[in-house]
C-alpha cells in the first residue's frame, strides 16, 4: 500500500500526543512564518467564529482582509475544519 505524502502528514500529526511534540514538530517541518500564518488563520477564524466584524478581527490579528475572507470562506463553506476544532477548543 502506497500513501501518499499528503496522507502521510495527516498520519504523522495524529501520532502527536502533547503540545511539545506538536511544537518540536511543527518547528522542524515549518518555517515561522508559516507557523505564524497558521496560526493567524486558526485565530481570525476563532474571531469570526465570535462574530466579530472584519475591521476588528485586522486590527486585532494583522490579517489582511484577503485572509479573513479566506478564512471566512472556509469557516462557512469548507470541509468543517475550523468549526471542528474551534469546538474542541472550547470544550477544553
Amino acid at each position: 500500500m502506497n500513501k501518499s505524502n499528503t496522507e502521510m502528514l495527516y498520519e504523522a500529526i495524529l501520532t502527536l500526543k502533547t503540545v511539545d511534540e506538536c511544537r518540536a514538530f511543527f518547528t522542524d517541518l515549518c518555517t515561522i512564518m508559516e507557523i505564524s500564518s497558521m496560526s493567524q488563520r486558526l485565530e481570525v477564524a476563532r474571531l469570526l467564529n465570535k462574530k466579530i466584524v472584519y475591521n476588528k478581527i485586522a486590527e486585532e490579528t494583522g490579517a489582511s482582509s484577503a485572509t479573513i475572507s479566506r478564512v471566512n470562506r472556509c469557516l462557512n463553506h469548507g470541509e468543517g475544519g475550523y468549526k471542528l476544532v474551534l469546538g474542541r477548543l472550547q470544550d477544553e
